[in-house]
């Protein structure tokens, strides 16, 4: 199975490497995460290997989800996540995957929830420019021009217009590990990921290496 574990971003700080540079890092608390299903190409058509994250009370779980876990016969979990896998033979429900599946120097990729903005404009969403700032403009931060009138006489799909912006899923690839410390279960990862604090990531090996 390829390399992968559910996080929670904890927050971002900077740590000094052994020249004394500085490097901004996100602490991720990663795992432990607990096997609640294997896929395979003969039951589901395709490999992939479901992980749980998370303490959750017993009541807060409904019925369909207290079957899921009882077959496997795990722990109910609050998070559930899925990983696509070349193989999957040496996994098994009930595994522990735990920090220690990375070390540092690996390269991975890391998938989160973008932070909410809102309903923004054409300015702030697209990053267009505005316009003269004139009293008599009158045409300050507006999209621009509609389109012509009579034909086609409707607005283009895909235009830049104003809307909501945030929440998407985004991945961000080649991230480095700098720093793992194991009693915490914390992943520290050069640069930044999507998310507010407390959000939840998917963490796995990079699909695209750097040259």
């Amino acid at each position: 199975m390829n390399k992968a574990i559910i996080g929670k971003k904890v927050g971002m700080t900077q740590i000094f490497d052994e020249k004394g540079v500085v490097i901004p890092v996100t602490v991720i608390e990663a795992g432990p995460c607990t096997v609640v299903q294997v896929k395979t190409v003969e039951t589901d058509g395709y490999n992939a290997v479901q992980l749980g994250f998370g303490d959750v009370k017993e009541y807060k779980v409904n019925k369909p989800e207290k079957g899921h876990f009882s077959k496997g016969n795990v722990k109910p979990t609050k998070h559930l996540r899925e990983f696509k896998a070349e193989d999957v033979a040496s996994v098994k429900v009930g595994d522990i995957v735990k920090v220690d599946t990375f070390v540092v120097g690996d390269s991975v990729d890391i998938q989160g929830t973008t932070k909410g903005k809102g309903f923004q404009g054409v300015i702030k969403r697209h990053g267009q420019s505005r316009g003269p700032m004139g009293h008599g403009s009158m045409y300050h931060r507006r999209p621009g021009s509609m389109g012509s009138t009579s034909t086609p006489g409707r607005v283009f799909k895909g235009k830049k217009l104003p809307g909501h912006m945030g929440v998407d899923t985004v991945t961000i690839q080649n991230l480095q590990i700098v720093k793992i410390d194991l009693d915490k279960n914390a992943i520290l990862v050069k640069g930044s990921v999507p998310g507010n604090k407390g959000s939840i990531l998917k963490i796995r090996n990079t699909v695209k290496t750097s040259k």
